[in-house]
């Protein structure tokens, strides 16, 4: 067991004589908050607005969110995740800001929307989050390796992959977690199961 060393009781430690002015103190402090907080926003996670009611029913315009950027460094996109992504380079040409949507086919899947439904590899995909049946027919396509399909739940009034293609992997910051604002809709984003029916999860 360690000891403390003796001391008479006069002895003054040479450390305390020079105590931090309290302005540099101050600016330590802010210093170190404002890395943490980049630090935190960069790489764990951060929060974001919704701007339109491309997701709606889910997601109303001025909901906001926190998105979880860590989660998938250790696992994959799953179906069924709203996710956040960069815009592609084809998006890059009219807009720069981040755009917010449901990861529906994965890669290597086949996705067609024809009859008011999805498909995924020729079966249908029960979905209980869409604000009505999408009125286009879109595809047979495959998704390409390293990339995702992704479609607003309001699937008439969305701009998303049925028009401008898929999302690759890299593009995508992170999936949205929790809703905090508004008070009344605070919570998770997604009921649970998400797909209780469908034959894509038996």
């Amino acid at each position: 067991m360690s000891s403390v060393p003796n001391r008479e009781p006069n002895e003054k430690n040479s450390s305390s004589t020079h105590e931090e002015n309290p302005w540099v103190e101050g600016f330590k402090t802010i210093g170190l908050s404002i890395i943490l907080a980049l630090g935190i926003r960069t790489f764990v996670a951060e929060a974001r607005y919704i701007p339109s009611g491309s997701m709606l029913p889910t997601l109303e315009i001025d909901d906001r969110l926190i998105i979880d950027k860590l989660g998938y460094r250790f696992t994959e996109p799953q179906r069924g995740d709203v996710v956040v992504f960069n815009p592609t380079d084809e998006l890059r040409k009219q807009y720069k800001d981040a755009f917010i949507k449901r990861i529906i086919g994965l890669p290597g899947e086949t996705v067609e929307v024809r009859d008011g439904q999805v498909f995924v590899n020729g079966e249908p995909l029960q979905e209980n989050y869409i604000a009505e049946e999408p009125q286009y027919n879109w595809g047979p396509d495959t998704v390409p390796e390293d990339s995702y399909l992704v479609l607003g739940d309001n699937r008439n009034n969305s701009y998303d992959s049925h028009y401008w293609g898929f999302v690759p992997r890299d593009h995508i910051i992170g999936r949205a977690i929790v809703r905090f604002w508004p008070l009344n809709r605070v919570g998770g984003v997604d009921p649970e199961p998400l797909y209780p029916t469908s034959p894509m999860e038996k």
